[in-house]
């Protein structure tokens, strides 16, 4: 039986040699925004590693868009002219297409590095910055209070958004994918646990809605029409008074009406007082449910790590793009790993074809099918 996992999918004028995605991580090893030598060797390495896309960590609109002082962004010419050189290296060394997650931290930003202190805003004596919101709501405890953005202010992100897909679009990315989710900037505005505003920027859902939508349009009306553009949303905040499932079919319709070309549905990330029943596949069940709801292509993201498992999801039409971070963080070949379990073909660089064509390789094969059979 042929695999559906390494089935080829096209979106727009994109076609993928198969489902296999490496999630956008954040690396936090930016300096100014700009991308490094990390960054040429943690995307290098995935650009060979047979999947079909890679996506970069979230790149941030502007520099007080960033969660902390090490994260990605593309705001400036020196940032563009740093990331083009790692997506050049990327092209001319791999195979796998290279799109990009475009975002803005809102009122998450200005925090430590994670192995400082994770969920922890800057102290006085880190060079914190001022951080913008739909509302001057406080993340957490903790955490200042943003700036609540008036209309001027809300055009300037916007504008952000669009000034950082075009400088994308002119270092050659194949796929953007816009962050709305995980209780980011534009995140926020769809939540009432974070959108406190009464204007048509808040109260009903048509409202709260309304930004980043405006946002995805000015930012699909100059992204090259042939090239995809999809978006990473939170379909449930697990916290009580927040965006639900509900909200987000509505959210996704719209989106669709817009020229969306998927979505990724993960989930939470807004309040600190969320309950989320992480286990294996989790978040599986939302993808299926926008799919079924809207139609439109689906990524499905967390905790997936068995190839069987993410065969499965696919064919059994469940999503139609699996998503990982984790799995291939632990195993940067997990798609030859994959591919030697289902009985598929993956890329693979010829200087690796002893690893790739190995009796190892084949031995796990037997192994995961023996597994999967259990």
């Amino acid at each position: 039986m042929t695999s559906a996992l390494f089935s080829p999918i096209t979106l727009r004028g994109l076609t993928l040699a198969n489902r296999i995605v490496v999630s956008p991580m954040c690396q936090y090893s930016a300096v100014d925004g700009s991308a490094t030598d990390w960054h040429l060797m943690h995307l290098g390495k995935f650009a060979v590693s047979g999947v079909g896309l890679v996506i970069i960590e979230a790149t941030h609109a502007e520099a007080r868009g960033r969660i902390t002082h090490g994260c990605l962004g593309l705001y400036s010419d020196e940032n563009e002219r740093q990331l083009g050189r790692v997506v050049e290296f990327c092209r001319k060394v791999g195979q796998a297409k290279i799109g990009m997650q475009i975002s803005h931290s809102g009122r998450k930003g200005s925090a430590r590095l994670p192995w400082v202190g994770r969920g922890e805003s800057l102290p006085a004596d880190e060079s914190p910055w001022e951080t913008i919101a739909p509302s001057a709501v406080p993340h957490g405890p903790g955490w200042p209070a943003p700036r609540e953005l008036d209309a001027a202010g809300l055009d300037v992100a916007k504008e952000a958004h669009v000034d950082a897909t075009r400088r994308a679009a002119r270092i050659g990315i194949d796929l953007i994918e816009v962050h709305i989710a995980h209780g980011y900037f534009l995140h926020e505005f769809l939540s009432s646990l974070s959108n406190k505003r009464n204007d048509q920027y808040g109260g009903s859902l048509e409202n709260r809605m309304r930004y980043p939508l405006e946002v995805f349009k000015a930012m699909r009306a100059v992204w090259p029409s042939d090239r995809p553009m999809g978006v990473r949303h939170s379909v449930t905040d697990w916290a009580e008074g927040g965006w639900t499932p509900e909200n987000a079919d509505a959210f996704a319709a719209a989106l669709n009406a817009l020229g969306c070309d998927y979505i990724t549905a993960t989930t939470g990330g807004l309040s600190v007082h969320q309950k989320i029943p992480i286990g294996e596949g989790h978040q599986v069940e939302f993808a299926r449910r926008l799919r079924d709801k809207t139609g439109l292509p689906m990524m499905a993201v967390g905790m997936i790590f068995n190839p069987h498992h993410a065969e499965r999801i696919i064919r059994d039409g469940d999503a139609d793009m699996i998503a990982l971070a984790r799995g291939v963080l632990s195993d940067p070949h997990w798609a030859w790993r994959a591919a030697a379990m289902l009985d598929a073909e993956a890329a693979y660089p010829v200087q690796y074809v002893r690893g790739y064509k190995s009796n190892w390789l084949r031995a796990q094969r037997g192994a995961g099918e023996r597994g999967a059979s259990q």
